[in-house]
């Protein structure tokens, strides 16, 4: 059989290649050719077959038409602001968090066209909050935002992510899961452009992690701010300064000053003890619908306990997490969600409604459905189904 050359564009592949997080030794890997090949493709003295081409598309998760434009895209960029948990290597970016990043991006873009296409605008989001305000105030006024009351969040219980995050989208705010990254690396991000600004979530962290990962990261954006969730407070940079701010917004704002000190098990409780039962502990997440860390530490900034006694509460939170992450990767090893439902916790309800909406007006096709959701055509019922139980 002939050789079929294919004609892409050089610069077109050294962006795809490095946007992907991969080294010219990583993708040659995957592609099945030497680097010095791969090389010569980036510099435009030999050509890639078509075959090869679609081997690139596969590693770098690409359309193979994007390498025949005339130069690469704008608009997308790893965070610079990349910052780690605690002891975490510091020096790199592993590429499915790049992937990540990406593919967030991409949905933003892609929910901008599909809303054009319906005829629909974003919301626009008037509210900011300032690392001047009071932390109180600036959660407070968060809430607001999202227009949570007391008495919905006390009723949400176990399923206080899902409401949360319904709150999050009919304010204007995309929200995705990541799916690849270890959540030792991240917990979540936020992209902080308007209209539009979306929050990423680590779907391998536990439901009511997750809800104090999306307040901070909304935090962020109601700042001005964007980057990658940390939470190590560690430092006297002024990034240190907006994380700490963020991380305190957030616990304000599950746990409202005037909520949680009403709250019978902390009216009970000594003033001047600062141990708390595990009971205890699991009646305020319980009932405010985030994690025992959370509220322990929340406690800690109110100064209902000592910094000494949280961080040893929170050594065997982290431990009994990792035996949760253990669990999960088990879980999934088996194939424990569908891909319709992983289809829809990782894109997000507003994405998926955009996408539903747009196939039912004939706006896209059966392929363009698949494509957005990076979904099988057969599981487009299932999608649709799910998604109209979402929440209920």
């Amino acid at each position: 059989m002939p050789r079929i050359d294919s004609n892409p564009t050089p610069s077109v592949l050294i962006w795809a290649r490095t946007s992907a997080g991969l080294s010219p030794d990583q993708a040659a890997k995957k592609i099945e050719v030497s680097a010095e090949r791969l090389l010569s493709w980036e510099s435009g003295t030999e050509k890639p077959t078509i075959a090869q081409l679609r081997k690139a598309g596969t590693a770098y998760k690409r359309p193979i038409a994007v390498f025949y434009l005339k130069g690469p895209p704008k608009g997308f960029a790893v965070m610079r602001d990349f910052r780690r948990r605690p002891g975490s290597d510091s020096g790199t970016v592993s590429t499915a968090l790049v992937q990540e990043i990406r593919r967030a991006h991409d949905r933003r873009g892609w929910a901008l066209e599909l809303m054009a296409a319906l005829g629909e605008k974003p919301k626009t989001i008037n509210q900011r909050i300032s690392l001047s305000q009071d932390v109180e105030l600036a959660a407070t006024l968060l809430r607001s935002f999202l227009g949570v009351t007391i008495e919905a969040q006390s009723g949400w219980r176990d399923q206080s992510f899902n409401h949360w995050r319904s709150k999050t989208e009919n304010a204007g705010i995309l929200t995705f899961e990541m799916t690849m990254v270890s959540s030792d690396e991240a917990s979540g991000f936020s992209i902080g452009h308007r209209p539009l600004p979306a929050v990423v979530v680590n779907i391998k962290d536990s439901a009511r992690a997750r809800v104090f990962t999306l307040l901070h990261e909304i935090a962020h954006i109601l700042l001005g701010e964007e980057g990658i969730c940390d939470l190590d407070e560690s430092g006297n940079d002024e990034a240190a300064r907006v994380e700490t701010f963020c991380n305190n917004v957030a616990g304000a704002s599950i746990f409202p000053k005037e909520d949680l000190l009403a709250f019978e098990t902390v009216r009970r409780h000594s003033r001047n003890h600062a141990q708390w039962t595990d009971e205890e502990l699991r009646a305020l997440s319980s009932y405010f619908g985030a994690s025992r860390e959370a509220a322990l530490v929340r406690l800690a900034r109110l100064g209902l306990t000592t910094r000494a006694f949280c961080d040893s509460r929170r050594a065997q939170f982290q431990y009994e997490y990792a035996r949760t992450a253990q669990a999960k990767k088990e879980q999934a090893a088996e194939g424990f969600a569908p891909p319709h439902q992983l289809a829809l916790w990782s894109a997000g309800p507003l994405f998926v409604s955009l996408v539903i909406e747009n196939l039912n007006r004939d706006r896209i096709s059966a392929s363009d459905f698949s494509d957005y959701l990076q979904i099988r055509t057969k599981h487009i019922p299932e999608v649709q189904q799910e998604y109209a139980g979402f929440g209920q």
